[in-house]
């Protein structure tokens, strides 16, 4: 049985967090589920290979993921997180500042935490 417990999906959020700071490849390919559905705040569907490739290509580089009014509802088999985002970084050589919402749904399967869908909104 894969039970999700809620001291695991902090964890697992905090090893993204980390993971996405330092484009971590190989951390957010174990994390990301290889039928990942994420929804960008500008309404595109990426999956797996596009977000690792934004990392590995150095597209987007992030220096400031600061959490807040984190949200868990855990259930037997998944889980849905909801977090507010103070990001600062750089997308195509651009430098951003960002307050988003994101919402994830991560899947127990064979003990592992996987994400499978994602989506970011953008706040002003």
């Amino acid at each position: 049985m894969n039970i999700i417990v809620e001291e695991h999906l902090v964890a697992a959020e905090e090893t993204l967090r980390q993971a996405m700071l330092r484009s971590d490849v190989g951390i957010l390919d174990a994390l990301l589920a290889p039928e990942l559905m994420f929804t960008t705040h500008q309404g595109q569907v990426l999956n797996k290979q596009a977000d690792l490739d934004m990392h590995r290509s150095g597209l987007l580089k992030l220096t400031q993921l600061t959490p807040s009014e984190q949200h868990y509802q855990c259930y037997e088999h998944y889980a849905v997180v909801s977090v507010l985002m103070q990001m600062q970084g750089s997308f195509l050589g651009e430098s951003f500042t960002a307050r988003m919402r994101y919402t994830r749904v991560w899947s127990a399967s064979n003990g592992s935490l996987h994400i499978v869908a994602g989506h970011a909104s953008a706040l002003v």
